[in-house]
């Protein structure tokens, strides 16, 4: 037999898309060559497969070798086809049999010895081979993302040798095998947060609806602090939703613990990050911080510290929940359901008011680096003060995270059982179905939105902010108590309107 085909997986983005690598050993000079659009990366893997064969101990062809990547037209990074080019020399030269190949896809980069070594993106390539009822054998290295799938005929082999082995029917490869547990003591909770009902308070609200969240105030009033216990109250991932961050993870080389997986992860990039950084970009694209929160909380903390091109390139996936990149090559979408929470100090010295030593035409100018389109996209914006004398000493009876969180849970099953999705997700059509308001109610909604001159896309939000309210207090409907309550986080738009009169 001197042709052979074997199975392997593409990495394009979150995406893996099936290659077929087929080796042809023909008559003629020795020689090695690979097609189907490879890059460097893969056309070295020629040296690596060839010295990995002869230090295993097999016979490497000297025939003319033709190794062909298909589809032609997609483009091949990386060393993770190394395996598979491997088997398929191995196959075509009669070295190891063909019949169980084709159950199998091939993941894996070679070290000269015949070593395997791990691959990025294995989750996803296996999600996908897993599909279409075809198992997979990966480095060892990766078990612990392939143990997430709980699949046992998905398999790891540390060595070349394992592989043809197990093939040959002389050898029992290991399952994938989860991380040891590790136990946490010193785990953070909302109840650490001394004082602040109020933020305490539109932290619930924000974890309840999926509301984004900005924190003003001056230093060292615990803006940090409240938006890192944002993920202790959020509702556990579902299996597919963990999976979703689990692939996005994979294809970043992120490690995986399959212990703590289903917990929302939480991104808190610097402020002198780039836009590639946040969004993902690069001439391989990778996904940004903005993919790596996806289905948990993005933190930016000081945010008049970063670029203002930045921040507005988060705007369009705040509201489509995804980042498509287009290069030459093509074009690259990377999942971004994030929930924002940002914070800032409400002028250059940190202060407002009698203790401000800026002028209000200073603070205006220095809030005038968020845009207010970008400001727009804040559902709730919340004053958080220095706390009075006292509060420190008295401070012993603030809810921990899992008691919020039980009403946090129940308010996400009214929302689920209503509409399918949290209320920060609401259509139009679905505010007007789900967010009716009196006549006498509107009216004073309506007043408070011109007092305040407010868009029409902030009209929505506090609609969907007082529903997340109602929902919370366990209200079928909205009344005047929840949307004077929702009114009453806007302290940017009360900022502005202080300074401007």
């Amino acid at each position: 037999m001197s042709l052979a085909v074997v199975h392997s997986r593409a990495k394009v983005g979150v995406e893996a898309p099936l290659v077929n690598v087929e080796v042809h050993l023909s008559n003629g000079l020795p020689a090695f060559s690979i097609v189907g659009l490879p890059e460097a990366s893969v056309r070295e893997s020629r040296d690596r497969v060839r010295s990995a064969l002869i230090n295993a101990g097999f016979e490497f062809p000297a025939k003319r070798i033709v190794v062909n990547l298909a589809p032609a037209d997609l483009p091949k990074e990386g060393g993770r086809f190394d395996l598979a080019i491997a088997i398929a020399i191995l196959a075509a030269s009669e070295q190891v049999p063909l019949q169980h190949i084709d159950r199998y896809e091939f993941y894996g980069e070679l070290a000269l010895s015949g070593e395997l070594r791990s691959v990025l993106g294995v989750l996803p390539a296996a999600l996908a081979a897993n599909k279409v009822n075809r198992h997979v054998i990966v480095p060892a290295q990766n078990q612990f993302e392939l143990a997430l799938l709980d699949e046992p005929e998905n398999k790891v082999a540390s060595q070349l040798l394992e592989v043809t082995a197990f093939l040959h029917g002389q050898h029992v490869l290991n399952t994938a095998q989860a991380h040891d547990v590790i136990t946490v003591n010193d785990a953070a909770d909302l109840q650490d947060v001394v004082g602040q009902p109020l933020a305490k308070r539109a932290l619930e609200i924000a974890a309840a609806g999926g509301h984004n969240l900005l924190f003003i105030g001056p230093p060292g009033t615990g803006k940090t602090m409240l938006a890192s216990r944002l993920p202790t109250i959020l509702p556990a991932l579902t299996f597919d939703e963990a999976l979703e961050v689990a692939a996005v993870h994979s294809t970043s080389g992120l490690p995986i613990s399959v212990h703590s997986w289903l917990t929302p992860p939480f991104r808190s990039p610097h402020h002198s990050s780039s836009s590639v950084a946040l969004v993902g970009g690069g001439s391989n694209p990778r996904p940004g911080d903005i993919s790596l929160a996806h289905r948990g909380v993005l933190f930016l903390d000081e945010m008049t510290e970063f670029d203002r091109k930045v921040l507005d390139s988060l705007r369009e996936p705040m509201e489509s929940g995804e980042i498509s990149i287009s290069r030459a090559a093509g074009k690259v979408t990377f999942p971004a359901s994030f929930q924002l929470v940002g914070a800032l100090n409400p002028s250059p010295c940190g202060e407002v008011g009698e203790h401000s030593r800026s002028s209000p035409d200073k603070i205006i100018k220095y809030l005038s680096k968020l845009s207010g389109p970008f400001l727009d996209r804040f559902d709730l914006t919340i004053d958080v003060p220095r706390l009075p004398t006292g509060t420190i000493k008295h401070n012993q009876d603030g809810e921990t995270s899992e008691k919020v969180r039980e009403r946090v849970n129940y308010a996400r099953g009214c929302m689920q059982q209503r509409q399918g999705c949290p209320n920060a997700l609401l259509t139009s059509k679905k505010i007007a179905e789900h967010c009716q308001l009196t006549e006498d109610d509107n009216a004073f909604l309506e007043l408070a939105i011109d007092k305040l001159h407010l868009s029409m896309r902030a009209y929505h939000r506090i609609l969907k902010v007082a529903r997340t309210i109602a929902d919370l207090a366990c209200c079928d409907v909205i009344n005047r108590q929840h949307l004077s309550e929702a009114l009453g986080y806007r302290a940017m738009d009360k900022l502005l309107q202080n300074l401007k009169n």
